[in-house]
């Protein structure tokens, strides 16, 4: 279901979609449906969930699996698993992370984007040992905000993503970063 519902979304966008549709396409009854989602409201959180988890796990594995000297080569890596989940996962490039529909649809306390923050700001205490702080928590989300607003950009000139933009998004977060966390700067 969550599958048809992605699909859909990407095909028709949230508007079109219906319950019925989504049940049409998973090959169910819309009884199994209502089963688990009580609207498409709550079939598209759910989607959007899975995307934020994917996308996390994404990221932990490339970070498991390559040598980052540093954070900023995280960055990078961070922003080329987002622009390929927009080009190859079903439903992401309509949801994002679930702000094309609602705005808190992952935390009813937190605005999506502060969600995702917290996740991205989790794996860089983590992997390389930034000091826990407020300036941490806040450049991480002014981090998220900015590459949000510039990759949807990327993607509104180009359906895969506009090279340019995509690669002015990373300098524009690589060097904001450096200016908040001057003490974890790349070399010069």
């Amino acid at each position: 279901m969550l599958d048809a519902c992605a699909e859909l979304l990407d095909e028709t966008g949230y508007e079109a979609l219906s319950t019925t549709r989504i049940a049409e396409r998973a090959g169910v009854a819309i009884g199994s449906v209502y089963q688990f989602f009580p609207d498409k409201r709550a079939i598209t959180q759910e989607v959007a969930r899975r995307n934020v988890e994917e996308f996390v796990r994404r990221v932990g594995h490339r970070f498991l699996e390559e040598d980052h000297r540093g954070w900023w080569e995280a960055v990078d890596a961070i922003i080329d698993e987002y622009v390929d989940m927009h080009r190859t996962v079903a439903g992401f490039k309509s949801l994002h992370f679930g702000d094309a529909v609602d705005l808190n649809m992952l935390d009813s306390d937190s605005d999506n984007n502060t969600v995702i923050a917290g996740r991205l700001r989790g794996l860089f205490l983590k992997e390389f040992g930034l000091a826990d702080s407020p300036e941490l928590d806040l450049a991480v989300l002014v981090a998220v905000e900015a590459g949000d607003a510039v990759l949807k950009l990327a993607f509104r000139r180009d359906p895969e993503g506009a090279p340019e933009i995509i690669d002015g998004a990373k300098q524009l977060i690589r060097g904001f970063l450096s200016r908040q966390l001057k003490s974890w700067s790349p070399p010069s």
